[in-house]
């Protein structure tokens, strides 16, 4: 097979409250678009595995992995839970924490092999991409790190150089974290400046440290960043990255909360970057990994108009599709219209008008370039060094 597609409605386990937002229901709305679409066959799903606790040692702590066991059974105290992130408003203790979480890590892992071992090329997990998960602590509605486990577990397993790209309007701290001194993990952020939004960091002079120096970058986007410069960003910085790494895997976090309609942050994005994104990721794919690349989902929160269309369009990218627009199936605007809070997009487009001309543009897109040539300075004076 050329294409998996993880899935499993246990994935709709890992839920904190009504009232949170994060809400794993988008996965399962997105996976149904892609049915109703016609461009998501049965032969194309697996489903996931549960990780092992050994699994999920890799990166994290056993004292955390036991007090996330003990919450989800109800006998972790508020006060103890604190100590590890767990009892937040980010979040909260809910049953199952533990089965819940350690799904959606075998979820990614069942991603990994698929695509390791030579069955597939490409492998989607869109109940993944928990990317503020840290060794002892929950953060950001993030239990386990799958990502980070992931890329401990390639290897551990396979002995590979991954590089992992991250386009969360929220910077993927955990997983820099995790390979800060690893030379041989790329990690790559492109994200809303951590001077107006969680986790506030993400800074263009964070670029690994030790043996990882020159292995991390970052590049925070002024507030209202737009398509043309969120793009510039992310094209400029994949294709010199990549050349300068030349990975042997690359695995890509999907958060779909830039768009404009995104409860939780503050840039202007629209559906377009959510075609580009996968599209350049594929090709980067092909041209140094022998088209291996394993996908996740990550944030979003305007579940109904936005996450939906976006996670799509990685699924529609690796199976060639993706040239898809206009009318959405209406047997899936009808299945959940009676549901949503807000009326359903009818198009895989956004209306041209979605929002007003926004005055700094110019301004914006000025900071997002010096940020992006600052972040990509240690390559191209290595560039400079060579043909001296």
């Amino acid at each position: 097979m050329k294409n998996v597609f993880i899935y499993s409605d246990a994935f709709q386990g890992y839920r904190f409250s009504p009232e949170h937002p994060f809400n794993h229901l988008r996965v399962k709305l997105s996976f149904d678009l892609l049915q109703k679409g016609g461009f998501l066959r049965e032969e194309d799903i697996r489903l996931p595995r549960m990780a092992t606790d050994e699994e999920i040692a890799l990166i994290h702590d056993w004292e955390y992995i036991d007090a996330v066991k003990r919450a989800g059974e109800g006998t972790l105290s508020k006060q103890e839970g604190m100590q590890f992130g767990l009892g937040t408003d980010d979040t909260p203790m809910f049953e199952g924490m533990h089965e819940a979480s350690a799904l959606l890590v075998g979820g990614t892992l069942t991603a990994v092999d698929y695509v390791l071992e030579g069955k597939a090329e490409h492998a989607l997990n869109l109940g993944g991409g928990l990317h503020h998960g840290f060794s002892r602590k929950a953060s950001g509605f993030c239990i386990y790190n799958d990502s980070s486990i992931a890329i401990k577990y390639i290897q551990k397993k396979y002995g590979l150089r991954v590089m992992y790209v991250d386009t969360d309007a929220h910077h993927g701290d955990g997983v820099q974290w995790s390979f800060y001194d690893d030379p041989n993990v790329c990690t790559v952020s492109i994200h809303e400046t951590g001077r107006y939004l969680f986790p506030g960091t993400g800074a263009v002079n964070e670029r690994g440290q030790g043996a990882g120096f020159g292995y991390s970058f970052n590049v925070p986007l002024d507030a209202f960043t737009e398509d043309e410069s969120f793009l510039y960003a992310y094209r400029t910085l994949m294709q010199e990255v990549a050349a300068y790494f030349k990975p042997d895997v690359i695995l890509t976090q999907n958060g779909a909360d830039a768009h404009y309609h995104d409860p939780l942050t503050h840039l202007c994005s629209t559906i377009d970057i959510y075609r580009e994104i996968p599209k350049i990721a594929h090709e980067i794919a092909h041209q140094y990994c022998n088209g291996r690349w394993i996908a996740v989902g990550g944030g979003g929160y305007d579940m109904w108009r936005v996450v939906p269309r976006a996670w799509s369009r990685v699924w529609l990218e690796m199976t060639g599709n993706r040239d898809v627009s206009g009318y959405l199936p209406p047997d899936w605007i009808e299945a959940w219209k009676g549901q949503a809070p807000v009326p359903l997009p009818l198009t895989w487009e956004d209306p041209p008008d979605m929002y007003q001309p926004i005055p700094r543009k110019k301004e914006i897109e000025e900071k997002n370039y010096l940020s992006l040539t600052k972040s990509l300075e240690i390559i191209r004076n290595n560039m400079k060094n060579l043909m001296l």
